[in-house]
C-alpha cells in the first residue's frame, strides 16, 4: 500500500492534473512483482513491454477472431473475458488454445510466446480501462 500511495504522489508530481494522475494509478497497480503490469498516459501512450504487446496482437492477427478493438467477433470480447481470466488462465489459453471452440494454439509461434507477458499487459490493460483505444503508441 505505502509502494502505491508513494506511486501516485509520485505522478502527481510529475502530471500535475487529476487526469493524469489517474493514468499514473493504472500504472501502480502491479502483481508481486515491483514493476507495473503497464503505465498508460492519457489513456494510449504506454510503456516499451506493452507497446511490445500491442504489437504482438498485431503480428498474430488476433484481430481477425476478437475484433479490432477486442471486442469480440467470431472469438469473445477480450476486453471481457481479461476481466474474469487469471494471467495463468490466459497463458494455457494462448498456449494450449481451445479448439473446440475455435481458438487456435499460439505454443509453437515463438513470436507470441517469447511476448506472452507483454500481450497479457497490453489486453489486461484494456480489460481494465487504463487504455483507452486499442492502438497504442510509445510514451515519449
Amino acid at each position: 500500500m505505502r509502494h502505491r500511495q508513494f506511486a501516485i504522489a509520485f505522478a502527481l508530481l510529475c502530471f500535475g492534473s487529476a487526469p493524469q494522475a489517474e493514468d499514473a494509478r493504472a500504472a501502480a497497480k502491479s502483481s508481486a512483482s515491483d514493476k507495473p503490469l503497464y503505465t498508460v498516459v492519457n489513456g494510449y501512450k504506454v510503456d516499451a513491454d506493452t507497446l511490445q504487446g500491442f504489437r504482438t496482437w498485431r503480428a498474430a492477427a488476433c484481430d481477425r477472431c476478437h475484433g479490432a478493438n477486442q471486442e469480440g467477433m467470431v472469438g469473445p470480447s477480450l476486453i471481457e473475458s481479461l476481466k474474469t481470466l487469471s494471467r495463468d488462465e490466459f497463458v494455457t489459453v494462448v498456449r494450449d488454445g481451445r479448439l473446440d471452440k475455435g481458438m487456435q494454439s499460439f505454443g509453437s509461434d515463438q513470436r507470441v510466446m517469447d511476448n506472452i507477458d507483454h500481450l497479457y499487459a497490453y489486453l489486461k490493460g484494456r480489460s481494465d480501462g487504463a487504455i483507452t483505444r486499442a492502438r497504442v503508441s510509445a510514451i515519449e
